[in-house]
């Protein structure tokens, strides 16, 4: 199994370097970056699998960064970690979790990460796959079965000419998905 790649940003020294030792010592590659200036270098340099960011940062904050990441890398999950913000304050913060300095464990971290890994590589195994079209009888419409919800919908060939020829989204959970049609002939 590959090595996830963790970015992980902050301002304090400290917390950098104790946060990094905790995830190597799982077996993780984590990188660093001091400022929200120097993270998106970074990833485009290699993208990590993972980042953990701080919010309350010189120069480009954690908030702004994140607004980057999710604009630039949106299927990068993201940690927020702060001390500074608490409750209301982090609502609608562009992050998958948010944990507030000083009140979680090295434990809830490692389960954090692991948890918002795991759950990306069985999303990016089920995108690997695409997403089903299929025509339940005959002459019937053709139908899409989502990735992410598995459920089914019709597929109008006529509305798909308006839109990305190989695109669709989910009428359940607003997914873009992507499919290929191929023809299938019958023996006989």
């Amino acid at each position: 199994m590959e090595t996830s790649k963790i970015l992980l940003v902050d301002d304090e020294p400290s917390i950098r370097l104790v946060l990094k030792a905790v995830l190597e010592s799982k077996g993780f590659s984590v990188s660093t970056a001091e400022d929200g200036f120097v993270a998106p270098r970074n990833i485009r340099s290699s993208v990590p699998d993972l980042l953990i960011s701080d919010l309350r940062m010189p120069n480009m904050n954690g908030f702004e960064l994140l607004a980057v990441v999710r604009e630039k890398f949106p299927t990068i999950p993201v940690i927020a970690i702060s001390g500074e913000f608490v409750g209301d304050q982090v609502r609608g913060v562009l992050a998958d979790v948010f944990l507030q300095k000083g009140s979680y464990s090295p434990q809830e971290l490692l389960t954090t990460v692991e948890g918002l890994l795991s759950k990306t590589q069985k999303r990016a195994k089920r995108e690997q796959l695409g997403s089903t079209v299929w025509a339940p009888t005959g002459d019937a419409a053709l139908m899409v079965t989502c990735s992410e919800c598995y459920k089914s919908f019709p597929l109008d060939p006529c509305e798909d000419q308006t839109r990305n020829h190989n695109e669709v989204q989910c009428i359940f959970c607003g997914t873009t998905l992507r499919y290929k049609l191929v023809a299938v002939t019958r023996a006989v």
